[in-house]
């Protein structure tokens, strides 16, 4: 089991493409054996937290590659959400 928190910061001015990005984004991990366990919302609108959980490393790695995810980000360009990744566990 791999446990990820993603701290996804919308672009200036593109938040809604950003948030329909994630909307789009999200969907796949079930093709890869992941699961969205959390998604919470900034209070500015500005960012977003994910906890997501993958069955196997090997099902992010393919979830990274994903030929879908890879044309939903290059169809946003420049308003293309950045997001910072952590691994983590159970303290």
């Amino acid at each position: 089991m791999l446990t990820l928190v993603a701290l996804v910061e919308f672009a200036a001015g593109a938040e809604a493409a950003g948030r329909r990005y994630e909307d789009d984004v999200l969907t796949l991990l079930g093709r890869h054996g992941g699961q969205l366990e959390r998604r919470l919302r900034g209070t500015d609108g500005q960012a977003e937290v994910h906890v997501i959980r993958f069955d196997a490393r090997s099902g992010y790695e393919s979830f990274l590659a994903d030929p879908d995810r890879a044309a939903l980000r290059t169809a946003l360009g420049d308003s293309a959400p950045t997001t910072r990744v952590i691994e983590v566990h159970e303290a």
